[in-house]
């Protein structure tokens, strides 16, 4: 990957632009007021004439740089402000290699859309002081768990290859009904789901398309209970009802999940395929209307642990997650 000239700032990296090789622009000024002179054209003045615009090797450039004399340049972005979202982080192993956190439901692993400050990595760059910090994985913005990240760039394309390699052993939890929903057959664990999975970028849901499988999921059934539905919300073997309705309390089950692939969504596919979609899904199996944010119902899914041979030690390693389902621990005397 391309190293940016400039540095992280405020947790945050320098953003980079590809320059066209032509076109009607004749200055790299040109083409950023083609791209963004409608949001901040005198923004985009002040930058290139304060130097804050560079090319590779760090040239700073001006209003009369020409188009083609750079093919990347790079700079950073006006951040909006950020409402700080009411989660936190908690580290669970430090050393000179390695950062291993349990992230919250409802922050992101890296900055995206309107989270730039508001995610684990900016977070933690900022909290540590460790600009180089980079995650090594990565987990849903609604998942929880163990999360980890590389603090050491001479020593992180040795972890890099554990995940490329897939030789990390990842373990989930989730909490769903103890039965499948209506129209699908029962289910004897343990069970694994296999099929082919794709996502695009102009779509929000991953789907399960015909051919060879690209996705597998180890299924375990670890315990069942008596669930609760909140008021507002009723739970059912698909998930969770729209708001309106007051569900009665239905059998539910803690699952233990393997994925042996690592498909966008794939654990909450495979569940909703079984019938046994995740308690506060509103993707799988059905996509509900976007709504903010209900921190009192999470997604009932935990990146519970992560296990591999340390490339430095050569030790077996494993990371467990100190954080509990709330369906699950609820059900507890």
């Amino acid at each position: 990957m391309m190293q940016s000239p400039l540095p992280v700032r405020d947790g945050v990296n320098a953003t980079r632009l590809r320059l066209p090789e032509e076109g009607p622009w004749e200055t790299a000024m040109d083409y950023m007021m083609h791209r963004w002179g409608h949001i901040d054209p005198q923004g985009i003045e002040d930058r290139f004439d304060a130097g804050e615009i560079v090319g590779e090797g760090g040239i700073p450039l001006d209003r009369a740089t020409p188009l083609q004399e750079h093919t990347f340049i790079w700079y950073y972005r006006t951040l909006p402000p950020e409402t700080r979202l009411p989660v936190e982080l908690s580290i669970l192993h430090q050393d000179h290699h390695l950062l291993v956190v349990d992230k919250p439901h409802f922050l992101p692993t890296t900055p995206g859309g309107t989270y730039i400050q508001e995610s684990a990595l900016v977070r933690l760059r900022n909290q540590l002081d460790l600009p180089d910090l980079i995650p090594m994985h990565r987990l849903d913005r609604m998942t929880a768990g163990v999360l980890l990240f590389s603090t050491n760039p001479q020593s992180r394309g040795k972890y890099q290859v554990l995940f490329e390699k897939r030789q990390v052993q990842k373990e989930y939890e989730c909490v769903s009904a103890a039965e499948p929903a209506p129209g699908h057959p029962a289910v004897d664990f343990p069970v694994v789901v296999r099929n082919r999975m794709t996502k695009s970028r102009s779509y929000l849901l991953a789907e399960v398309v015909d051919g060879e499988p690209n996705a597998e999921t180890r299924i375990e059934r670890l315990e069942t209970f008596d669930g609760g539905a909140p008021a507002g919300a009723g739970v059912t073997g698909t998930g969770v009802t729209g708001t309106g309705a007051i569900g009665t309390a239905q059998r539910l089950a803690r699952y233990r999940l393997e994925p042996h692939t690592g498909k966008t969504h794939q654990l909450r596919v495979h569940m909703a395929s079984l019938g046994l979609g995740i308690v506060n899904d509103a993707f799988y199996p059905d996509l509900l209307d976007k709504a903010p944010d209900d921190y009192a119902r999470p997604l009932q899914l935990l990146a519970r642990g992560i296990r591999f041979v340390d490339p430095i030690s050569g030790k077996p390693v494993e990371y467990r997650s100190s954080l509990e389902l709330s369906e699950a621990a609820r059900a507890r005397p």
